[in-house]
Parts: C-alpha cells; sequence; structure tokens
C-alpha cells in the first residue's frame, strides 16, 4: 500500500461526516408467549455468508419463544413472489443442527421480479394469505434497500389488492402496516453502520488459513505468492488480512497506491530478501486500483515482479473458498445476538417506528436507521467514483481507519534498510529513545507472540528501544533480558502460545532483586502481557514505589488470557482463538456420532471461575446446556435439563445432545457425576460420552480476531507508554 497523502495522526480516527446513531431502546422483561398470534417471516438475499444459519435459526426459536408464527421463505425476495411451498411455517426442530453449517439452508437468489411493483404485489398477497406483517431480512444493502422500498409501498399495495378483491377490506385494515428489521449478511464488510457484518470473521479464517498454509510453500522455493482476496469495493478483508498475516505489500481500493508503485512495491522487496526473507506475500483486494482509478490486478502486479525483480512469482486467487465452511465462533455468536435483537426490534414496532438495521457496535447488538446506513455505504462509492480517497477512508469508519494506520505503520518503515535493525527511524517525530521493556505473565495463549511483535516495531518506528524479558518474573530476577530487533519478531503473529516464555511467578519474595535489574539495564517503562497474574505483578511493583525507585516507571497491562476473566475489558487476547478450538471440537464430537444411535456428549472446557468459554461456546455450538460457576444450579435443574433432552430426543427428531460444564462449575456436580447422571437415567434412550478438553483450548494457531485485537492494543501501549515518559516523568 501506498503512502501518498496527508498522513492521519498516529491511531486517531479521523472525524465522522456522516455518523450514524443508536436508535434509542426502551428495555423491558421479555415473557414467553407475551407475542402469541404475530406472524415473522426470515429470509436471506443477495451473496450468502457463513453465520446466516445461525441468524436464521435465533430468529425462528426466539420468535416460537415468544409464541409467534414464524416462516421461511426460502430463495430470497424469489421466493417471497412465487410463494407456494417456498413459505412455509418453522418449528423448532427446522433449525436443530444448523448453527455449524455455512451458508443458508434457506437459500438465496437474485430476484428481478421484485424490481418491479407487480412482483412487489404479487409478494404482498402471499405475505396476507399467511397472516405476516413482520420480516427479518438478512442481506446486503440492496436487499435492505428493496425491504423498505417494500415497506414504503405497503398501503398502496393493500389498497390495489382490496381494490381487484385479491383481499378484504378486513385483511387490509387488520394488516395496514409492515415492519421491516435487516440484519447484514456479507463477507466483505462494506456495510456502514455496523462493526462487522455476519461472515467476514469467517472470511478472514478462511483467508489466514491459506496464507498461513502458503507461507511453508512459498519459503521452501523463494517465491513471491500474490494473494487475491474477495470485497468488491471495500478493501477491509485485504487490510486486516495484511495486518495479521505480516503481508509485504497490500492494494485496496480506499486508499489507492501511487502511480509509481510498482518502484515503491520492487524497492520494498528488495528490502526484504537482502535482510534474509526467502519469501514474499502480497495481498490484492478484488477491486483495487491506484490514484488515477485505473484497476490494479493481480496479473499486473505479477508482471512488474518478475520483470523487474525476476522472481518467481505465483497467483492464488482464493474466490468462493472465502464465502465457504464453517463459520467462526464470533459469527455464530455474532448471528445469534443480532437474530434475538432483530425479534425485539419487531415486537417493539409500530407504524412510527423508523426501518431499522441490527449492527454491532463495539461488544453490544444495536439498532440503527436503515436509510442512513445505505446512504452512507452509497456516499462511500461516490467518493470512491469522486477519487476522494481521504473522504472515503472517513466515511468506511473509525475501525477500518485504525486498521490502515495499523498497517502503515507495521510495513511502511523497516530500519534494515539503514543496516541497523534498532536505528530509531526519522520519519514522523524525533527520536525520543526510552527503554520500552516487555514481558509475559501467567499462563501462555495464542495473539501473545502478535502483541509483541506490534510493540516491538511500534517502539523502533517510534524512535525507542525494546527489551525483551524472557520468562515472565523469573527472567527478570535471573536477567534473562535481551534488546529486541525488528526481524527478531518476523513471522512472529502468525504462532501460537508464548515466544518469549511466560511463567506464572509473581514477584512478592523478589522485589528487590526485580528493582536491581529494571535499574540495572536502564528500563524505564514496561508492558506486561498475560491474565491475572499480570495484574497482581503490575500491582505489586506499583505498591512498592516508595521503597523502590526503579519501580516508579509506567507500567501497563495488556490482557491475555484464554479465560476471559480479567476486570476493565470485554475481550482479553486468546479468548477467541480458545472459543473457536472449543468450537470445532464439538463440532467434531457431535460428527462422531454421525450415524450411531442416539448420544449425548458431556464436555468440560477450562476458564477457571468464570463461565465466558463454557457460555459462549454453548451459544456458537448450540448446546442444550451449560452449567458455570456464576449461575449457581441444583439437583432439580439438572434433572429437568435431562427430562428436556429425553423429550427432544422422544418428539424433536434430536439425535445429539451436547452438555458444557465449566471446570469450576460446581464443586459436587463434577463432569464425571453429569455423565454418570446421563448414562443412568437415558440409558433406555440415548448414551453419554464424556470428554475434557484440557490444553487444547490453549493451542493452535491465534485467529484474525486475536492477531487484530493484540496488535492494536499493543500499538496503544507504546503510545501511553511514550506518552507518560514524556510529559510526566523524569528523565532519571
Amino acid at each position: 500500500m501506498g503512502d501518498s497523502g496527508a498522513r492521519p495522526a498516529e491511531h486517531e480516527a479521523s472525524p465522522n461526516p456522516m455518523p450514524i446513531v443508536p436508535l434509542q431502546v426502551q428495555r423491558k422483561l421479555v415473557e414467553r408467549g407475551s407475542q402469541k398470534g404475530k406472524g415473522i417471516a426470515v429470509f436471506t438475499s443477495g451473496g450468502d455468508s457463513q453465520g446466516m444459519n445461525a441468524a436464521v435459526r435465533a430468529v425462528v426459536r426466539f420468535g416460537i419463544y415468544l409464541g409467534c408464527k414464524v416462516y421461511f421463505i426460502k430463495e430470497g425476495y424469489q421466493g417471497m413472489v412465487d410463494g407456494g411451498e417456498n413459505i412455509v411455517e418453522a418449528n423448532w426442530a427446522s433449525v436443530s443442527g444448523i448453527i455449524h453449517r455455512g451458508g443458508t439452508i434457506i437459500g438465496s437468489a437474485r430476484c428481478m421480479d421484485f424490481k418491479e411493483r407487480p412482483g412487489r404485489l404479487k409478494a404482498a398477497k402471499n405475505l396476507l394469505d399467511r397472516g405476516i406483517t413482520n420480516l427479518v431480512v438478512i442481506g446486503g444493502d440492496g436487499s435492505l434497500t428493496g425491504a423498505n422500498r417494500f415497506r414504503q409501498e405497503w398501503p398502496s399495495l393493500l389498497k390495489e389488492l382490496a381494490e381487484t378483491k385479491q383481499i378484504t377490506g378486513e385483511i387490509a385494515s387488520k394488516h395496514a402496516h409492515l415492519n421491516i428489521v435487516g440484519m447484514v449478511g456479507s463477507i466483505d464488510n462494506d456495510f456502514c453502520g455496523t462493526d462487522m457484518t455476519i461472515g467476514t470473521d469467517s472470511a478472514l479464517h478462511r483467508i489466514i488459513e491459506a496464507v498461513d498454509n502458503i507461507i511453508t510453500t512459498a519459503s521452501s522455493h523463494q517465491r513471491t505468492f500474490i494473494m487475491e482476496v474477495m470485497g468488491r469495493h471495500c478493501g477491509y478483508l485485504a487490510l486486516v488480512a495484511g495486518i495479521v498475516t505480516e503481508a509485504d505489500f497490500v492494494f485496496v481500493p480506499e486508499w489507492p497506491v501511487d502511480l509509481n508503485w510498482p518502484e515503491k512495491l520492487c524497492r520494498k522487496l528488495e528490502i526484504e530478501r537482502e535482510s534474509g526473507h526467502r519469501l514474499n506475500i502480497i495481498i490484492v483486494a478484488e477491486g483495487a486500483v491506484d490514484r488515477a482509478g485505473n484497476d490494479v490486478s493481480a496479473a499486473d502486479i505479477k508482471k512488474v515482479v518478475v520483470e523487474r525483480l525476476h522472481q518467481d512469482t505465483r497467483i492464488t486467487v482464493l474466490g468462493h473458498v472465502q464465502r465457504g465452511g464453517a463459520p467462526s465462533a464470533f459469527d455464530r455468536i455474532l448471528g445469534c445476538r443480532m437474530g434475538a435483537e432483530a425479534v425485539l426490534a419487531l415486537m417493539d414496532a409500530s407504524p412510527e417506528t423508523e426501518a431499522c438495521v441490527v449492527s454491532l457496535d463495539g461488544n453490544a447488538a444495536v439498532r440503527v436507521p436503515l436509510m442512513a446506513c445505505v446512504e452512507k455505504t452509497q456516499a462511500v462509492t461516490k467518493a470512491m467514483n469522486e477519487k476522494n480517497w481521504d473522504l472515503a477512508v472517513q466515511l468506511r469508519g473509525k475501525s477500518f481507519q485504525r486498521n490502515l494506520e495499523t498497517y502503515r505503520m507495521l510495513t511502511r518503515l523497516n530500519p534494515l534498510t539503514s543496516g541497523d535493525q534498532n536505528k530509531p527511524p526519522t520519519i514522523g517525530s524525533e527520536s525520543t529513545n526510552w527503554n520500552l521493556a516487555v514481558m509475559h505473565c501467567g499462563a501462555p495463549c495464542c495473539g501473545m507472540n502478535a502483541a509483541v511483535r506490534s510493540f516491538t516495531r511500534n517502539c523502533i518506528f517510534s524512535g525507542n528501544k525494546p527489551i525483551g524479558i524472557h520468562n515472565g518474573v523469573d527472567g527478570l530476577i535471573n536477567e534473562e533480558i535481551k534488546p529486541i530487533s525488528w526481524s527478531d519478531v518476523t513471522g512472529w503473529i502468525s504462532e501460537g502460545g508464548a515466544l518469549l516464555g511466560t511463567r506464572r511467578t509473581l514477584p512478592e519474595k523478589n522485589f528487590a532483586k526485580c528493582a536491581a535489574n529494571l535499574e540495572k539495564f536502564n528500563i524505564q517503562g514496561l508492558l506486561v502481557i498475560g491474565g491475572f497474574e499480570a495484574f497482581q505483578t503490575v500491582l505489586q511493583f506499583a505498591e512498592q514505589r516508595e521503597k523502590y525507585k526503579a519501580f516508579r516507571i509506567p507500567m501497563v497491562v495488556l490482557p491475555a488470557t484464554i479465560s476471559n476473566n480479567v476486570p476493565g475489558t470485554d475481550f482479553s487476547v486468546g479468548a477467541d482463538t480458545a472459543l473457536n478450538e472449543i468450537t470445532e471440537i464439538c463440532d467434531r464430537i457431535r460428527q462422531s456420532a454421525q450415524g450411531t444411535k442416539r448420544r449425548v456428549f458431556i464436555v468440560e472446557t477450562m476458564g477457571g471461575y468464570c463461565g465466558y468459554l463454557a457460555t459462549m461456546a454453548g451459544l456458537a455450538g448450540g448446546a442444550d446446556a451449560a452449567y458455570i460457576f456464576e449461575e449457581k444450579f441444583t439437583m432439580k435443574d439438572l434433572m429437568r435439563d435431562l427430562d428436556i433432552m429425553a423429550y427432544k430426543m422422544d418428539h424433536g427428531n434430536i439425535f445429539r445432545g451436547l452438555i458444557l460444564r465449566n471446570e469450576h462449575a460446581s464443586e459436587n456436580y463434577s463432569t464425571d457425576f453429569l455423565y454418570r447422571l446421563y448414562s443412568e437415567e437415558g440409558k433406555n434412550k440415548f448414551t453419554a460420552r464424556q470428554n475434557i478438553l484440557g490444553h487444547m483450548q490453549q493451542g493452535g494457531w491465534p485467529s484474525p480476531f486475536d492477531r487484530n485485537v493484540a496488535t492494536k492494543m499493543a500499538a496503544k501501549t507504546v503510545n501511553w507508554l511514550i506518552e507518560q515518559l514524556t510529559h510526566v516523568a523524569a528523565r532519571d
């Protein structure tokens, strides 16, 4: 990606020119059966994406829970126009066993008929025949715009149907208003108003799996690989993939390369090879252009690299692989949360209510005005057509801007060009030359290495010296302290575990030695990456400041634990990867019983006394029950859940059950106890098996989410340490 144009302030998002404000919602208690008699229909339209089935499942089950009649509309708008068997009532079992499946079980199709009024008239008649006046639309901006137009035309459509005697005046009066709620299902993440669309995270999983696998063969033959990813005219997938795979160059539509991009690209690749790298990865979005608006294709890039550098270069077009496969845990949970919120939005709707889209804002599912989002999305396209690239980036939102700035910072300057791997750069500001140290404390988790890489390169980029303290507090005591260079952390972003080493040791009995070594190595700022032990370590150091001068330095914790049990943050680095590991294992466990008699699996997760993993994995895996420490349960509760399981097996056409239990959910109701209970009480209906997942949850390769969050968090820690040292601390 080129460095042309004005550079925004480091990690500071530009003002949003078209802010979208979430709608105010009056929350109230939701009672079972409170909406009896209402009709809801759900359909998917446009391109498919992983996680759509989770959203469909949530709409169906939450709608049934509230007492509504819920319908599938198969094949999108085409099914709505054609009617007949395309519109069918759904029941609880209709959506069993679909949460782990990609695509959409109810089909999706492009529909030209719906674009014309006669087609919409047919659709209205088909809905009225079934008493449906509440629609959940899962699709992109085109699908949502069509739904809003349908809603606006609804009164005139009813009037025409009544005049032509296709419906009675009573029906027209009873169903006078059509309510719609949208959810955005798209791997492109090109819809304004939401941080993430359903399917984006899963697409990133497919991309990084491909890149991680290609790296080994590329290194073997010293090749350059050009990876083309989807996204239409949105560069989100390419941009985030560039960050989380350490790509050497990224081409995205919103921030095009300069016209002299061939020279810049070749110089960058030459530098990497001169520094000893055996491969190069280039990621190009399918809609990439240069500053003049000329298309830049993978073939164009290959031609430049081959003709100028004579490198063995290959193109890999990932194509629809990115849409395939099972949805990630994030997309399953996102679909569930959005689906439930969509049903609530429909139940709250009135004739005066504005049409809305359920979106993700931080960690909350919120409702935002549909047409405001559509207009902003269209404004991005207009800005790009007018080559107003700064405006296009601003309209994409803060998340996109921060990803762009993070990528540019991590790749634009490699100090190896000067022959000194730790020589402070001169771009952007004067060198401050602080000694900033990083260490781990507590159990290892995926994403720790990505954080160290980001910390190191941010330090060097900002003119400071990164220092690695190996093996946690033990390493600080034993003087396992070494500078870290730019190239030392190459390739770390995709590695699991903690390459810097970590221990659970706390400093409580070794304050003097810790302080002495901090002073000996002139450490002026400290980042501790880890879970609750990291919090305790920094707190204990701070409490000793009165006695030891060496602890009077800025210190910051970056939360990293699979348990996600530390205060002050919604997400800890490592939790998303662990959640994906659990979800994938549960999928495989269930599949292992395919073709056998009915079976219930009792699965134990880690998490200490925090039920985050068990709860979220239960939601993502479609578990029948999840037992956690925070929510007390009795023998009566266990027997009730067992009876429900038996009923499902007898009457619901269900063949496999899944029960999750946090490792410390109960001192007496252990995993083995649950296994024996289900084995004994269900022996005439099903068999039972138990699985303790153990340290598999800490292993694997970091997920895209953990890589990205760790990278951004570590960048923020460097900024904070420098700010504290510059404005608060004395040089000595």
